[in-house]
């Protein structure tokens, strides 16, 4: 493991980044709170050539990495790729650590700074592995029912085309993170960006279903909720059988002239004004 001495840093993703690098051993992460495992996640991401890495953590906190789309549907290109495997253990935020064949980091938060401890000593290495592999192997995996990103936008790709896909990308990089308490979430970004293309509700709910991202009432929900805010406009377009379906269009005149990484500022913008 490239963490030689003790090292000790404000960006938790800097010191993964000095933890992982040229990193070939498998590794096993323990105890994590929500902040290193999203450094963690993020740090993988990022890397060219990234080591398998089993996380084990809470129920609690592989859930609160769930409820981010942006977020989640990064760890799941990571477990696509077998780079990254999950396992819930309610039992070990006793211990933050990362463990490989060769050495444990152990990581202590304090304030802003977080701290890498590292050891090569045999004895407690391989205790540190024989104890946590059991833990591993009993723990229960972890589903985060998210599909991955890249499938998300390559899907958008095929069904509505390229632009759509940049947009989509452009917009939920632009949003940051997707918590439904923190303003727009996944469904939301979808809908404004068919929205500014114009496209049809059904052929995009059917689209977020079939992807596994939400399902059609979930996206009529949030038309719903758009619509009301004055965030969206729907008007009827006529099909030879049964009722006519709803074209989207953007309903603010703001949201009509903003750029696309413009779109969730001013979309939150315009909701904040209106009165609860």
């Amino acid at each position: 493991m490239a963490l030689p001495q003790t090292t000790v840093d404000t960006s938790k993703s800097t010191l993964f980044d000095a933890i992982l690098e040229n990193e070939s051993n498998d590794l096993l992460s323990t105890g994590f709170d929500e902040a290193l495992t999203e450094a963690l996640i993020t740090v993988l991401g990022e890397i060219d050539d990234p080591p398998n890495v089993h996380l084990l953590a809470t129920e609690s906190v592989l859930k609160w990495v769930r409820d981010d789309f942006v977020l989640a549907s990064e760890a799941a290109d990571l477990i696509k790729s077998e780079t990254l495997s999950m396992r819930t253990d309610e039992s070990v935020s006793e211990n933050r650590l990362v463990i490989s064949e060769e050495s444990v980091v152990s990581l202590v938060t304090a304030g802003e700074y977080t701290a890498g401890l590292p050891t090569d000593n045999e004895e407690f290495v391989g205790a540190a592995n024989e104890t946590w592999n059991e833990r591993w192997n009993q723990a229960e995996e972890f589903s985060l029912r998210t599909p991955p990103r890249s499938r998300v936008e390559a899907s958008l790709n095929d069904e509505f085309g390229s632009e759509v896909e940049e947009d989509f990308r452009a917009m939920l990089d632009a949003v940051k993170s997707t918590r439904s308490n923190e303003g727009l979430d996944a469904v939301d970004v979808c809908l404004l960006v068919a929205a500014k293309h114009e496209l049809l509700l059904y052929d995009v709910s059917k689209w977020g279903e079939d992807i596994g991202l939400a399902s059609k009432a979930t996206f009529s929900r949030a038309k719903t909720n758009l619509e009301e805010s004055g965030l969206i406009e729907t008007e009827k377009v006529p099909i030879d059988v049964g009722r006519p379906r709803l074209r989207l269009l953007l309903g603010e005149e703001d949201l009509r002239d903003a750029d696309i990484d413009e779109l969730p500022s001013v979309a939150q913008r315009l909701t904040s004004r209106i009165p609860a």
